[in-house]
């Protein structure tokens, strides 16, 4: 009787292992095929969590490999540092959240979408979707509203009462290019964080409000760089994160 026991308790501990043996696998499958097609990276690296400074790289990859694309440029983050965001990766990592408000940058690993810009073209070279600001263009990010961190064409003639603290912001240097980090998008959560970009900074040592910021030549060679066929994405974490996961993520390499 007892060794029937045994042998039932063996093999539901064996069928228990081999179960989180397969999810591990499946998981790692799984977190390599979301970046099948992907063949343009930008790696943002943070030296810790509360950092609002760091670096960001680009990478293309061809033949299965990453190679890195000219030299790290420096970048700023939130002035409070970084919390776990909302794209192809990070959400389901455990630790802070990303908040509205919160004046943290999403960490993990995103889509990046359309390039927004007030100027009726994009820097010469570049090849990338973009849409042209106008008065008429709105980004929500009033939680209660049902396009909470959407993109909002109002019609000019009879504009909505939410409509004026909502709009995009002409004339705003640091605004000039928006190319739009896609945390909290598919589909928007109300509360977890809106209008995540990458655009100029408004001073060499001072953290934004949520994006990721830099100088104007950086950005510049960064918008000529993108092809939407090679499916960009945009990767910031911490560098003890990156350390631990750039292999399950199928990212490059840490860099020396």
């Amino acid at each position: 009787m007892g060794c029937a026991v045994h042998s039932t308790c063996r093999a539901r501990a064996w069928e228990t292992s081999a179960a989180a043996v397969l999810a591990f696998i499946f998981s790692c499958v799984a977190h390599a095929a979301e970046l099948d097609g992907v063949r343009q990276l930008v790696v943002a690296i943070a030296p810790s969590w509360d950092a609002f400074e760091g670096s960001a790289q680009r990478f293309e990859r061809a033949g299965g490999e990453w190679k890195a694309v000219g030299k790290p440029w420096t970048v700023l983050y939130g002035k409070r540092g970084l919390a776990w965001g909302s794209g192809v990766h990070g959400q389901e990592e455990k630790g802070l959240r990303k908040v509205e408000n919160d004046g943290r940058s999403p960490a993990g690993v995103f889509r990046i979408g359309t390039i927004y810009t007030y100027d009726r073209a994009l820097p010469e070279g570049s090849d990338y979707p973009f849409h042209t600001v106008t008065a008429a263009d709105a980004w929500i990010d009033d939680v209660n509203h049902p396009q909470y961190n959407r993109h909002v064409i109002v019609d000019l003639k009879n504009p909505p009462a939410w409509y004026a603290k909502q709009r995009m912001r002409p004339g705003d240097f640091a605004y000039r290019w928006l190319v739009e980090v896609r945390h909290n998008s598919d589909p928007p959560l109300p509360g977890f964080g809106s209008a995540i970009f990458l655009h100029l900074r408004r001073a060499p040592h001072k953290g934004s409000v949520g994006c990721t910021v830099m100088a104007e030549p950086d950005l510049v060679a960064l918008m000529r760089w993108l092809r939407a066929d090679a499916k960009p994405h945009f990767v910031l974490l911490p560098r003890e994160e990156y350390a631990a996961k750039w292999k399950a993520w199928n990212l490059p390499p840490p860099q020396k």
